[in-house]
């Protein structure tokens, strides 16, 4: 009697048991070449992606000068997102996708972060002209001939410029604060890059140390007031996403008690999405590890 015997009522022959599990094992072998060969292949073109590779130039219309101008902004769709900060700051992979989320012409001056650039009032528009245009003087380096990439300090100068007209054009306070947490997201991000290079200590280093805190103190306090006296949505954020990143920025800025307050805010908030609420609870699990840790200090 062999292996698998009496399926010839069936009509159907013997099978050797010797070669029961052999395309079993022959598929095994390939899938595994095929996982490897896709392991390389992502391996090497992460290796090959350059900055510009998620870039294109954008055609801008200026309210203010009425000409128009290139400004690079990043492709729809082409990085991969990553996990963002604990603070809300979006990462994607090989692209610091915040230096590219301002437009600034350079013939008059006018600069502002892209939600807010087309938005202006015949007013504001005066006060520009008034005061940042009859004063422009656009740097030699702004050609927009070749797409190249932005380096922290150029797109922290286009911020800076962002938040200049916004004062000067009397905007709102969170479009103020907004340009303030996002220079210091930059000034992280070039720590990030500084360290990747092996640079962590130096002149550069501990002004872009200083530069964020600073920065991310006058965001935080420009913030906390908006809320207070603008409606939502505020910076394309609704109130519990915006509670979120104030709640993450008091607990970073060592305001416990107040980081506590917004936490349970969201948590019982009925519009607040699921995610929102995630990260709410791993907030509050920190904060009840900070306080615990201080109990046991004092005690």
């Amino acid at each position: 009697m062999g292996f698998l015997s009496g399926l010839e009522k069936f009509g159907l022959g013997k099978i050797n048991k010797e070669s029961l599990f052999e395309d079993d094992d022959k598929a095994q072998e390939l899938l595994e070449k095929k996982k490897e060969a896709e392991k390389e292949a992502a391996a090497k073109q992460k290796t090959e992606y350059k900055e510009t590779d998620f870039l294109l130039f954008k055609t801008v219309h200026c309210p203010v000068c009425d000409e128009s101008f290139r400004t690079r902004t990043v492709k729809t769709g082409k990085a991969r997102r990553l996990q963002p900060d604990f603070d809300l700051r979006p990462r994607f992979s090989n692209i610091d996708t915040n230096k590219y989320d301002v437009s600034s012409c350079q013939n008059c001056g006018y600069t502002a972060m892209h939600r807010y650039f087309p938005h202006l009032t015949k007013g504001q528009i005066t006060l520009i002209k008034e005061e940042v245009c009859s004063k422009f003087q656009a740097p030699e380096n702004a050609s927009e001939e070749q797409l190249d990439a932005y380096t922290y300090e150029q797109s922290i100068d286009l911020y800076k410029l962002a938040l200049y007209n916004t004062v000067v054009k009397k905007g709102k306070t969170s479009e103020k604060a907004y340009a303030c947490l996002k220079i210091s997201w930059l000034y992280r991000g070039w720590l990030e890059e500084l360290e990747q290079q092996g640079i962590t200590d130096g002149e550069v280093v501990e002004n872009c140390k200083k530069e964020e805190a600073e920065y991310y103190e006058e965001a935080y306090e420009g913030l906390v007031k908006a809320v207070a006296s603008e409606s939502f949505p505020m910076c394309g954020m609704e109130e519990s996403t915006m509670n979120l990143l104030l709640a993450n920025m008091a607990y970073k800025l060592g305001k416990i008690d107040v980081a506590s307050k917004l936490v349970s805010s969201i948590l019982v908030a009925p519009a607040a999405s699921h995610q929102a609420k995630d990260r709410a609870m791993d907030l509050k699990e920190e904060i009840l590890k900070t306080i615990h840790s201080e109990k046991g200090v004092a005690e």
